[in-house]
């Protein structure tokens, strides 16, 4: 019997293993690992020597075709989940949003109409709860039944988003029964509200008063009540895109007590910082997104996060606007700049080369914040997330020397600037597999639009119980 396809001379890098095999895929799944497997009746032969071959990227915080502000992010769910591919990444989880008095179900089923026919690679949904005062609590259950696994939770934006401690509390209640994970948006947005609007009164307008009405404190006392919260409901939490030193201290004390709490940096907040601002005119509202750009020094201790296991993922919070005509909504008032940055391309380069090439931490690590860790917090593993016969064929091969200067002209997001223009990365993926069919090849794209499903997934209890 032949296999579809072979995957020889490699060098295979898990969580935990690093190790010289072939790999042989068929019908979208592993079916061996050994040395020297056959490769005469399979249909394809891919030559990895020199290179490195991972599980491919998860990444679990993204916001594709998303409304905000009066316009909508800039990647849809085929242009984000291309550009993703050519990063590496072949599973994301976005998020739908239940608007206030709307039920779970039409959140999940309007994302879902969104992604259909268009998603290159596969994905899943948590449900953004703004609004718990009908049904919300009972219909949870609901989706965890339909492998809706995860929900998020709001204490910013009021009016918009947040939600009350007590409304919080219930939502962790009813996840510490029915084995789900509350990702929480931790800032105190009541008091970050009250700074933004004497801001405003005074004059201060530009970009930069983003990151400045926004400090660090605000953070650090929302993930320290978060973690509060869960503990007292007995529910596992999950803080999403932490950006600074006081916030990290609090994952960490409470990760030394013992307590479930899981914790997601992103990209931009270990290469950029409040400098960023310090640009001329209007070009600060690239860097505006929530929770602000640090100031530098945080970039230091939040890799070191990574390295210890305080800080157990890496996400990007993708959320692209375009310059032009999008965030260029705020030129007058900062408070009007569409809140979001484009990354889903490059978190596994970044990452990479920041950690791995930089001598932060392994190669290991590396596949376990970008991949592994992801899998089993978001119910996806062993499905998603490793190497090993009967896994899906998400396959990326590596190339660890490769040398890339991030740009505008040259990255597949559908969005007019980077981030992350003018950075050096080492190491990129030289060809990337979703379910044993290659979606990226020497930077060439040969997937399709509409082949990647929507993915059910275990509960966290189901994973890690």
């Amino acid at each position: 019997m032949g296999f579809d396809t072979v995957i020889t001379n490699g060098t295979i890098v898990t969580a935990v293993d690093t190790y010289a095999a072939d790999i042989a895929l068929t019908n979208g799944k592993i079916a061996a690992i050994g040395k020297d497997l056959p490769t005469q009746n399979a249909n394809a032969v891919i030559d990895a020597r020199g290179r490195l071959i991972m599980p491919g990227g998860i990444d679990v915080h993204t916001h594709l075709d998303m409304p905000f502000g009066g316009t909508t992010s800039a990647d849809d769910f085929e242009t984000g989940t291309r550009a993703a591919a050519f990063g590496g990444t072949t599973t994301l989880i976005d998020f739908a949003i239940q608007y206030k008095g709307q039920t779970l179900r039409k959140a999940f089923d309007t994302w879902m109409n969104k992604a259909a026919g268009k998603a290159v690679c596969d994905y899943a949904f948590h449900c953004i709860m703004t609004d718990v005062s009908g049904g919300q609590l009972s219909e949870m259950n609901d989706l965890v039944g339909e492998g809706v696994t995860s929900f998020k939770l709001f204490m910013a934006y009021p009016g918009v988003f947040m939600l009350d401690d007590g409304s919080i509390f219930k939502a962790l209640q009813t996840t510490s029964k029915n084995g789900a994970l509350v990702c929480m948006h931790a800032e105190n947005g009541s008091a970050i509200d009250v700074i933004v609007q004497q801001a405003l009164a005074e004059g201060k307008k530009a970009p930069k008063y983003h990151a400045l009405t926004r400090p660090t404190t605000a953070e650090a006392e929302a993930t320290a009540r978060a973690i509060a919260l869960a503990e007292m409901a007995g529910a596992p939490i999950y803080i999403v895109h932490l950006s600074c030193n006081d916030a990290l201290e609090k994952v960490r004390e409470a990760r030394d007590r013992g307590l479930p709490v899981y914790a997601e940096t992103c990209p931009q907040y270990l290469y950029l910082s409040i400098d960023n601002f310090d640009v001329p005119g209007f070009e600060g509202a690239k860097y505006v997104f929530t929770p602000p750009l640090r100031e530098k020094w945080h970039q230091e201790k939040l890799w070191n996060g990574l390295q210890r296991d305080h800080l157990q993922v890496v996400s990007t919070d993708h959320c692209p606007f375009c310059f032009k005509e999008q965030k260029e909504l705020g030129k007058d008032d900062f408070t009007k700049i569409p809140n979001g940055g484009p990354g889903v391309e490059h978190r596994m380069s970044l990452i990479y080369s920041g950690g791995v090439a930089a001598g932060r931490f392994s190669a290991n690590r590396f596949v376990e914040l970008v991949a592994t860790a992801p899998a089993k917090l978001f119910g996806l593993y062993p499905r998603k997330g490793t190497i090993a016969v009967g896994s899906d064929a998400d396959i990326v091969i590596f190339d660890p020397q490769r040398k890339h200067t991030i740009s505008a002209k040259t990255h597949h997001m559908r969005v007019d600037y980077s981030m992350f223009e003018g950075i050096e990365i080492t190491g990129m993926p030289h060809v990337v597999l979703s379910r044993g069919r290659v979606l990226m090849q020497a930077d060439r794209f040969v997937g399709r639009a509409g082949q990647g499903e929507f993915l059910r997934r275990a509960t966290y209890t189901q994973v890690n119980g």
